[in-house]
């Protein structure tokens, strides 16, 4: 046996017995192994793992998505759809090698993860050292930060559909308090069945989507025009690239997982069943309202009014709850190292450690209510280096020499060429996002940003609400 073979045997053997540990410690607390706290609760399956990818990866933008395609039309739609929801399976699968690598490293050391959460700066800083760690903490925690407040604002948006008595700014106070409660779910470990639930939700709404464009038919004198701006054209496409940009919590998911290593392709099936929802229902209800999207960001708002519809606004709802708590969980572990509760068994005093964290999401969503814009603008400006240029250049770095080469626990696929393949892939998604994503798209989605700003004000009570001689709601 060589001294490699020996090494990775002997970092496997380490990494199943804490996975053992960890079993026996949800056996002790959660009686029978096939009690109703273990099959609600706790998860760390790679079905687990799956449903927590695709149920994240698309929440309240699917309802952006009809907007996306009226700015830059179908074909392109449609073909930046599947090409990023490539490129950002590649990226996901990126950021599951280097956690591989950074995980057996440290065991190799005998270092236990037994009561620590790893995160993706601290990946970045075991492979690469604090400057790297610095910069994937304030892009990944300011990605995140702002992922959880594009939830609040969602919320809002949606329950305005059903109950316009309240204006959105108020019911963004309402599911801001709502929103703090996902403070007691401990990791991810823990979104076992909110995340079977959540994809169930947002199935069921693409298909409401699918099905009512269709049934409704095109408005009349429907106009296709798309795109007739660079503005509108790159705004739409950093809205999609955000929309597979959801991978910023990959570690996390990872680390809840009882076999981590079986995580490198989960990301790439979950895109596929994602495409599912969002490309039939983004093309459905464009070819049926065309034009009028561009000044209807949420595709609910040009859907007739029924139970059908108030169904699906009620699941997403729960749903974006659920996001909520994708997006805000990370931020939760690092504000728990920040004041040393991290290894803090107790749920309560977690969660209270973590509350402070929901205060500037909540200010936040009241001062930028602008459902649709604030998407690409976060796509353009934080999604681009959160999840795409840093972990492709993280990548690059981490195997530049030959010995991390031959001695990398996860080589690349061979399909794609090898070293020198995932090399050139990683380079294109550089150039291509910084290039593409941050700079056109950064310039376009701002430039539209900055109009909402103009448009409404900042602190806008509601956002695209209708005048009130028109705000009643067509009867069911």
């Amino acid at each position: 046996m060589s001294v490699k073979e020996g090494e990775e045997g002997m970092a496997g053997n380490a990494n199943e017995t804490e996975i053992e540990a960890r079993s026996e410690e949800r056996t002790d607390h959660g009686g029978s192994v096939f009690s109703m706290k273990r099959l609600l609760w706790d998860g760390g399956s790679v079905y687990d793992a799956w449903f927590s990818c695709a149920s994240n990866q698309v929440a309240q933008v699917l309802l952006t998505l009809p907007y996306s395609f009226s700015q830059m039309g179908m074909a392109s739609g449609v073909v930046l759809q599947i090409f990023y929801g490539i490129m950002g399976s590649w990226t996901a699968y990126v950021i599951s090698v280097l956690y591989v690598e950074y995980r057996s490293r440290k065991e190799k050391e005998n270092v236990s993860f037994k009561n620590h959460i790893i995160q993706w700066f601290e990946v970045l800083d075991g492979l690469l050292g604090p400057y790297w760690k610095a910069v994937g903490l304030a892009f990944n925690c300011t990605f995140l930060l702002f992922g959880s407040v594009i939830q609040l604002i969602a919320c809002a948006s949606n329950i305005y559909y059903i109950n316009d008595k309240l204006d959105k700014r108020t019911w963004t106070y309402i599911f801001g308090a709502c929103c703090a409660t996902t403070a007691f779910i401990p990791s991810f470990e823990n979104y076992r069945i909110w995340s079977f639930l959540g994809l169930g939700m947002t199935t069921y709404t693409a298909w409401y989507l699918t099905i009512a464009a269709l049934l409704h038919g095109q408005v009349e004198g429907v106009t296709h025009s798309g795109p007739t701006k660079l503005v509108l054209y790159f705004t739409g496409a950093t809205n999609i690239l955000y929309t597979f940009g959801g991978h910023a919590v990959t570690v996390e998911i990872m680390h809840a997982m009882w076999k981590p290593r079986k995580f490198k392709y989960i990301y790439l099936l979950a895109t596929v069943y994602v495409f599912t929802m969002t490309i039939p229902s983004a093309a459905a209800v464009y070819w049926a309202f065309g034009d009028q999207l561009l000044t209807h960001s949420n595709a609910f708002s040009l859907l007739p009014n029924s139970l059908w519809r108030d169904a699906a606004v009620i699941l997403m709802l729960i749903h974006q709850f659920i996001t909520f708590g994708y997006a805000c969980t990370p931020l939760y572990f690092v504000w728990e190292k920040v004041v040393g509760m991290h290894d803090t068994k107790s749920i309560c005093i977690r969660a209270l450690a973590r509350l402070p964290v929901v205060v500037p999401i909540w200010f936040l969503a009241i001062i930028f209510p602008f459902f649709g814009p604030i998407n690409s603008a976060v796509g353009s400006l934080l999604v681009s280096f959160t999840v795409y240029i840093i972990p492709a250049l993280a990548h690059m770095l981490t195997y530049r020499s030959a010995p991390s080469r031959q001695n990398a626990v996860e080589k690349p696929p061979r399909v794609l060429g090898g070293w020198k393949g995932a090399y050139v892939v990683n380079a294109f998604v550089v150039v291509w996002v910084l290039v593409v994503g941050f700079g056109l798209g950064g310039w376009a989605s701002m430039t539209n940003f900055i109009k909402q700003v103009d448009t409404f004000g900042l602190f806008a009570k509601c956002y695209q609400c209708p005048p009130p001689s028109s705000s009643s709601s067509p009867p069911h």
